[in-house]
């Protein structure tokens, strides 16, 4: 009988899918992360993250052992499959994360609060700067979509997601850049003292 399942994670979900796709070792549910793209949702830049996720899913009972095989030139490698408790959490937190928006802490929104700490014009060409990476960004993501044009609608959702999300922050950034530039929002350190004292 499987633990909780209720500590979920990105990065377990992923590997759930892939080991309901098929058994695999650790090594490989780390290449076809990267070969399919979702490294963009699940953080494997560190081998070590797959791992530890691997042995919490154990831990779990969420997957299991398939087997254990041994080459003269490489090292040992587990094979891992899901189990039917892994299918359950799988289905379930599918669900649950699609439902219900999740209450995440991204840093940009932190950094917006803080803004007021930079000078305006450093506020300014940070933001031009966010804005040329999400511009090069999304032309990158509209050309992968695009090479892909045979695969169905269903499993690019995450990247039309993505893109459309990208989309609107860059819309908003470059509103906001034309307030500060046109001098709509600026800040000075007498006025910050001011509606700091209004609002104490």
């Amino acid at each position: 009988m499987a633990r909780s399942i209720h500590r979920r994670s990105v990065l377990a979900l992923v590997l759930l899918s892939l080991l309901a796709e098929e058994p695999m070792h650790p090594y490989r549910m780390r290449e076809v992360i990267k070969e399919r793209n979702k490294d963009r949702i699940a953080n494997v830049a560190q081998r070590n993250s797959v791992y530890q996720t691997i042995d919490r899913l154990l831990r779990a009972e969420l997957i299991a052992v398939r087997e254990t095989t041994r080459d003269e030139r490489r090292p040992e490698r587990t094979v891992y499959e899901i189990t039917e408790a892994g299918q359950d959490a799988l289905r379930t937190w599918t669900a649950e994360m699609l439902a219900n928006p999740a209450r995440e802490f991204p840093e940009f929104p932190a950094a917006l609060a803080t803004a007021m700490v930079l000078a305006p014009e450093e506020v300014t060409a940070r933001l031009a700067e966010r804005a040329a990476d999400l511009a090069t960004a999304l032309a990158a993501d509209r050309e992968a979509l695009q090479a892909v044009p045979e695969l169905p609608r269903l499993f690019l959702l995450d990247d039309e997601y993505s893109i459309a999300i990208r989309e609107a922050e860059l819309k908003w950034i470059e509103d906001v850049l034309a307030a500060l530039r046109s001098g709509e929002i600026t800040w000075s350190e007498e006025w910050l003292r001011a509606v700091a004292q209004k609002f104490s």
